[in-house]
């Protein structure tokens, strides 16, 4: 006989779990029907939600609670708000109560009474993760620093759980601080919590991190998954070309541009692109992809310099100074200053000095190189005290002198020795070079021989391997 009971006390205990299963699983359908009858038959869902609560489940929080729920999330909140009274009756210190009542609190806007709630509720359960999570949710926006402090506090309450790294991650993204965000997904991007978007935006975080091989690798990870996913083909291109491998940024380009779903291509987009023509010096091809860019957002006025850029890159001169004249007219008066003009006289050198004769004659070549003087004196005379506008000058003189029988540049590079040896300072020694190379051989041109000499062995002095102050000394012995 005692065989027999000890039987069935085993039976008991076996099948007890499974009848607890079944009558969760009983109201949590009978849940599910309410929540279907709702908004379609709200008498019915009434009914229906009062034979739940008849009998064994008259005093079932968590069936209470879901009840309520159903009726919160259809709109219902004069009914939420009842069965919310009556969890408050079977258990006045329920956390789960406790977060319902936030929820409404959120419901009705009143973000305060919300979090003094969630709060509430982790004072009553402090392992109440929802509650947690709930708070932060409400001050993700409004104040970040205090919904991370929550999730903090959450992480050391369980710290083994990647929930509150998930919500970390999305907060510190969110509020552009990549480096954390990159730090939390890291934490969870392994987990079955982590979703493609949550790869993706883990991409995105290291990569605005300059992490540009971590982000490379989260992009092809999501590539595996889905080659045609165009934010995974956009990173890649992104991260090949700042990590200079343009052979596979070219592809990524190709990937990204052609065969992509759902790609909704931005400015940023053809820039990088851009850029990565220009790198592979496909400069024609490069300002197409900018002009698109500035298509998308003609905001974006310093493209016009990357344009003026490619086309110099390309010894297209012309469109590059008319690019640059672009770029400097979209600039506020207080930024168009003098040195922002040094490139534009450079962009007329350069015309100016092109060794090709089908692509300037002589006349375009003389009126290049005047203009660049004329720019070279504004800078000059916009800042006396350094030597680079009269150096330009100097240059832009000589190339209009090229046999230096004027001696047009000499007026210049003395001034700039007279200006440089008072700084006495071994940082111009470069620049010193080059005026006595110039000043040496106009000497020696006007047969000069004494003052020759002297400026080439002016430049032994500061270096003596010089190899053309040598070989100008020897011809002049």
């Amino acid at each position: 006989m005692k065989r027999i009971q000890l039987f069935l006390v085993g039976v008991l205990i076996a099948i007890g779990p499974l009848m607890a299963q079944s009558a969760d699983s009983d109201w949590k359908a009978g849940v599910d029907r309410v929540k279907g009858l709702i908004q379609s038959n709200p008498t019915q869902a009434t009914d229906e939600a009062e034979l739940l609560l008849k009998g064994k489940n008259k005093k079932n929080l968590e069936l209470v609670v879901a009840l309520a729920n159903a009726y919160l999330d259809a709109g219902k909140l004069p009914e939420a708000e009842t069965y919310l009274a009556l969890a408050k009756k079977i258990n006045p210190r329920s956390a789960i109560a406790s977060v319902l009542e936030g929820d409404i609190a959120v419901a009705k806007k009143e973000a305060g009474t919300a979090c003094q709630l969630y709060e509430q509720a982790i004072f009553f359960d402090p392992k109440c993760e929802e509650a947690y999570l709930k708070f932060a949710d409400v001050y993700k926006g409004a104040s970040p620093q205090l919904a991370i402090e929550k999730l903090e506090q959450l992480r050391a309450i369980n710290p083994t759980s990647t929930v509150p790294d998930k919500k970390l991650a999305e907060i510190y993204y969110l509020n552009n601080r990549f480096d954390k965000a990159a730090d939390a997904y890291s934490r969870f991007i392994n987990s079955p919590e982590a979703t493609e978007d949550d790869l993706m935006k883990y991409a995105f975080a290291l990569f605005l991190s300059h992490k540009f091989e971590q982000s490379l690798d989260i992009a092809n990870k999501g590539l595996q998954r889905n080659s045609r996913h165009a934010a995974f083909n956009r990173l890649a291109m992104y991260n090949y070309t700042d990590l200079k491998r343009y052979d596979e940024a070219q592809k990524a380009a190709t990937a990204f541009f052609n065969s992509s779903d759902k790609a909704d291509f931005s400015y940023l987009d053809y820039m990088y692109f851009g850029h990565l023509l220009n790198a592979v010096k496909k400069y024609d091809e490069a300002v197409v992809q900018y002009k698109k860019a500035l298509e998308l957002d003609p905001t974006k006025t310093d493209l016009w310099r990357e344009i003026s850029t490619a086309y110099e890159n390309g010894n297209h001169y012309p469109e590059a100074i008319a690019a640059y004249k672009q770029y400097y007219a979209t600039l506020p008066a207080d930024k168009q200053t003098p040195d922002m003009q040094f490139q534009l006289g450079k962009l007329y050198y350069g015309q100016g000095t092109q060794t090709d004769s089908l692509v300037i004659n002589a006349v375009g070549r003389k009126a290049a190189l005047a203009s660049a003087d004329s720019v070279f004196a504004v800078i000059a005379q916009a800042a006396p005290d350094s030597y680079l506008g009269n150096f330009w000058r100097a240059r832009t003189n000589s190339a209009l002198d090229p046999e230096t029988s004027q001696g047009l540049a000499k007026p210049y590079y003395e001034g700039i020795v007279t200006l440089l040896t008072g700084k006495n300072d071994p940082r111009y020694n470069p620049a010193l070079i080059e005026c006595y190379s110039y000043l040496g051989y106009y000497y020696l041109v006007a047969n000069k021989l004494p003052e020759s000499k002297e400026y080439w062995n002016k430049i032994l002095a500061i270096d003596p391997a010089n190899a053309t102050a040598k070989k100008a000394l020897d011809g002049l012995k």
